[in-house]
């Protein structure tokens, strides 16, 4: 009996684990073959993705997981290759088959316009997305937390662009937390928001190349020693990066990957 308890126990914990799925962690260019931005995060009663790149719904559907799971899509910014696959989702859902619940995009201010004519302008003329009950947009405000879908998002504004804004968000999930930089240059407000988390899933653009709007792998190194979350996943690498992958302190990211958290 109390084997069978133990048993029980045990598979109530699995079934509670959150899973990272890497559809996507390449860089604009696809570098190295990857895919672009897509991070789907899986538990048992929530599917959600951070960004969108235009591989993802392929990514997804490679993987075998149904897009009409899905809960919410949590975006850091407006770039091409982290929203841009965003149609490709809403065609799936208004030509194939709806979601089984609600959809909630949320994101950078600015989101709903974006994704509106993104969608207009690659599938004109076709279905309102207007008239999709099924589908609602949020706002992601800097420093302001928010439940998402029973999802609780923390957004506070990284360096990536000058006028419009970019995000890091932190993502909490029964007991679970993974910080997901988005793409920025380094900012010490990761080691503020990375202490504790279960994951961080950090941009690492360049080795020792400095643009200004990316993390690179030396500075980034030099700040290891002050984060202090129990996992960090370099990610949305670039050719420099991927050359010297073995170089790399910590866990590369790579499409397919699973990871529980």
């Amino acid at each position: 009996m109390l084997l069978g308890a133990k048993r029980n126990a045990s598979q109530r914990i699995m079934a509670l684990a959150m899973k990272l799925h890497i559809l996507g962690c390449g860089d604009a260019f696809g570098s190295g073959g990857r895919n672009q931005s897509g991070y789907l995060i899986e538990t048992q009663d929530r599917l959600f993705l951070l960004d969108c790149g235009p591989t993802t719904l392929l990514a997804m559907k490679r993987a075998g997981i149904a897009p009409q799971r899905l809960d919410a899509i949590l975006l850091s910014h407006l770039h091409g290759d982290h929203f841009g696959g965003i149609p490709f989702f809403l065609i799936e859902f208004l030509y194939q088959k709806p979601p089984a619940r609600p959809l909630t995009i949320a994101g950078p201010p600015g989101t709903e316009e974006r994704v509106q004519q993104l969608f207009s302008i690659m599938y004109r003329g076709g279905k309102n997305l207007e008239e999709s009950l099924w589908l609602h947009f949020r706002v992601l405000s800097p420093e302001i937390l928010q439940n998402v879908n029973g999802i609780d998002v923390f957004p506070f504004r990284v360096p990536h662009q000058t006028h419009d804004v970019s995000l890091g968000l932190k993502v909490t999930y029964q007991g679970k937390q993974i910080l997901f930089s988005g793409d920025s240059a380094w900012t010490d407000l990761f080691i503020e928001h990375a202490r504790g988390v279960d994951l961080f899933l950090c941009e690492c653009s360049f080795f020792d190349e400095q643009p200004g709007m990316h993390v690179n792998y030396r500075v980034l190194q030099s700040k290891l020693p002050r984060l202090e979350c129990k996992k960090i996943i370099l990610t949305h690498l670039g050719e420099d990066m991927l050359a010297r992958s073995r170089e790399l302190a910590g866990t590369v990211a790579e499409d397919g990957l699973v990871l529980e958290i």
